[in-house]
């Protein structure tokens, strides 16, 4: 699945751009989100063994880092765990005259842990929406034991924390008392040494933890994270994952975006612990 945002630039400008990391040599540079990290990476490495003499180098930093670095020229290509914003797209416009190209490059079951031994195993969309904006603060008031709530999340410059600001909290801030973690496996961590923490991030990240299953409203089934519920969509948090450039992909980089889309990139997809676009 591609879906291509408008842009306005010359076909030769935008040639050159997507061919400029071979020619300075030194391959394709990919920065951004950090939980697509993994996954990139095992793609990389897949895609330089089957084609002889590519480089393509991948580094985290979080979804908002990435964008920066293709505003500021310095990435080929963006990993983001969320959709670019307009005053980025502007910024990118008023650069390069481009409004950049968003590729959706897999699909990501957003996970909810808390500690395995936990009670609670299924919680609301309002329910976590309160959870984080501190409203409420005891696990008794969801079900569970007599024990205060400890929040862990992402840092802002997570394409995941404004996924779940903006898509669980509908945009309302995020309590004072959630500790904020450079990083999703961080976060696992936390969750499992915590008897009373809860915390997000991708699907593929879960271990040593439990996924709680996620209910729309009180009245809606709860569903868990499995490659048929967000491939059906009938997870409440399911996401697509995207590759972004400035302009329409060609050259190398467009060797390597439809290499990724190609059978053989969205079955490494799979076996990482995300699920396939295709």
């Amino acid at each position: 699945m591609k879906r291509i945002l408008p842009f306005v630039m010359s076909l030769a400008l935008a040639v050159s751009l997507g061919a400029s990391a071979a020619r300075a040599g030194r391959g394709i540079t990919i920065k951004g989100s950090d939980t697509m990290v993994i996954m990139v990476q095992r793609w990389a490495e897949a895609y330089m063994g089957s084609h002889p003499g590519a480089i393509v180098q991948v580094t985290g930093g979080g979804s908002g880092t990435g964008i920066a670095a293709l505003i500021n020229g310095t990435t080929d290509i963006c990993m983001a765990s969320r959709p670019m914003k307009e005053d980025e797209k502007r910024k990118l416009r008023d650069r390069y005259q481009t409004m950049g190209v968003e590729t959706s490059v897999a699909k990501d079951g957003l996970s909810v842990y808390v500690r395995e031994q936990n009670p609670v195993k299924e919680l609301s969309i309002p329910q976590l929406r309160d959870i984080y904006t501190g409203s409420v603060r005891n696990w008794k008031q969801v079900g569970g034991s007599d024990a205060p709530i400890t929040l862990y999340g992402r840092e802002n410059s997570s394409g995941t924390y404004v996924y779940f600001k903006d898509n669980v909290l509908l945009g309302k801030d995020y309590a004072a008392s959630c500790q904020t973690l450079p990083g999703t496996a961080a976060v696992v961590n936390a969750v499992a040494k915590d008897p009373n923490g809860i915390g997000y991030g991708g699907a593929a990240y879960a271990r040593g933890v439990r996924e709680v299953a996620v209910r729309k409203d009180a009245k809606a089934p709860a569903i868990a994270p499995s490659p048929e519920s967000v491939k059906d969509g009938s997870y409440p948090i399911t996401r697509y994952l995207f590759l972004y450039t400035r302009v329409r992909p060609a050259g190398d980089v467009k060797k390597f975006v439809d290499w990724v889309l190609s059978p053989e990139g969205q079955a490494l997809t799979t076996k990482v612990g995300y699920f396939p676009v295709r």
